[in-house]
């Protein structure tokens, strides 16, 4: 039992960071065009609209309540005098919203994907493994945030928060773990799974972000002038009736070229007059 903990608490996160990284370096060397999404907003874009913005969002918020709650230890929080009553509530608040706007964005884009024939097809084989996951993980965090919220309940930032901040010192403290609740050790697996795929999937266009679009400058589109020129059509009108000339233009004409004048020794015909040639 004893090595079953340190493989799983202490071996397999190491393992996941791994293949987290070199997986991305290696797809960004090797396919840095497949960095994409594969939008299908060609095919259905009314469900896309409504999904893919609760998903994306609640995600964010997700991912933000999980730095503050895994990486801020205790004391900083008792010495801004911020209760554990307040700050659990704040988290049950603040989390199971995220967490379900999330969630809903999932099942709509899966409903989508689902129902949709052309967006049905277009799944990819690396798609059918991450959606299942990506819904196992987001509702196990929900049943974890759901869970804290009852008297008496396991107080994560003594235990699974000083196991994951133990990892960065290289010296991972897997009795902590391992001692946590079934649904956070079922929470933390799927999620070392899901990175563990991420880098052959999808997801990993989160990484490409365009951050950038946040500071460049404004782009500036001048309209063309009222008074442009006329123009004539490339060809005629169907209708097979001549072009109109608009009104109050002239149209240039190309002068005359005088005759050449010829030679006096030029031939003449049975009429005396010069021969052209």
């Amino acid at each position: 039992m004893t090595h079953l903990r340190i493989a799983l608490w202490g071996v397999l996160p190491y393992l996941a960071l791994t293949v987290l990284v070199a997986g991305s370096l290696w797809r960004y060397h090797y396919d840095r065009f497949g960095f994409t999404t594969r939008s299908s907003q060609l095919h259905e874009s009314r469900l896309l609209g409504i999904g893919g913005p609760l998903f994306h969002y609640g995600l964010i918020f997700v991912f933000a309540g999980h730095v503050i709650g895994l990486l801020v230890p205790e004391s900083w929080t008792d010495r801004l005098h911020i209760g554990e009553s307040f700050y659990h509530a704040n988290a049950l608040l603040a989390g199971g919203t995220a967490g379900l706007a999330a969630v809903t964005g999932l099942a709509v884009l899966l409903w989508r994907r689902l129902r949709v024939p052309a967006v049905r097809r277009a799944t990819s084989r690396s798609d059918r493994a991450v959606y299942p996951l990506l819904a196992a993980v987001l509702l196990a965090g929900l049943t974890v945030t759901a869970g804290g919220a009852l008297p008496g309940a396991y107080d994560y930032r003594t235990g699974v928060s000083v196991w994951f901040r133990s990892l960065f010192t290289l010296d991972p403290q897997v009795t902590l773990m391992a001692q946590a609740p079934v649904t956070y050790q079922l929470h933390a697996l799927l999620a070392m799974a899901l990175f563990t795929l991420w880098p052959f999937s999808r997801l990993v266009h989160a990484f490409t972000a365009p951050l950038g679009y946040l500071t460049r400058p404004y782009i500036l589109y001048r309209s063309r002038s009222r008074t442009t020129p006329y123009r004539h059509p490339a060809s005629p009108p169907a209708s097979g009736k001549p072009r109109r000339r608009p009104p109050g233009r002239k149209t240039a004409t190309r002068p005359a070229t005088p005759a050449r004048p010829l030679p006096e020794h030029a031939p003449r015909g049975r009429d005396g007059r010069p021969e052209r040639g």
